[in-house]
């Protein structure tokens, strides 16, 4: 199932994913630090949404309260649930 995720707080503005079988397939950031955020989407492709959000759940960025992968966690707990 598709899912998108407008994001708060970060560069990046929105996370597109895809969760097939209970299983993380495809993660698209718009916006923010392309690069990290192609290495965050590969790294977390093939686990579940539960280990993603246990892994990134947190992360800050500089002074802010939030990051791009605090954000995908916060995407990911709202289908997980």
């Amino acid at each position: 199932m598709r899912h998108s995720f407008t994001t708060q707080g970060t560069c990046s503005r929105q996370i597109d994913f895809t969760i097939e079988d209970g299983v993380v397939k495809e993660v698209r950031f718009t916006g923010g630090c392309h690069g990290n955020l192609q290495g965050i989407a590969r790294l977390v492709e093939g686990m579940t949404p539960e280990q993603v959000v246990e892994r990134l759940k947190g992360i800050r960025c500089g002074n802010k309260p939030t990051s791009c992968p605090d954000q995908l966690a916060c995407a990911l707990s709202t289908v997980s649930e």
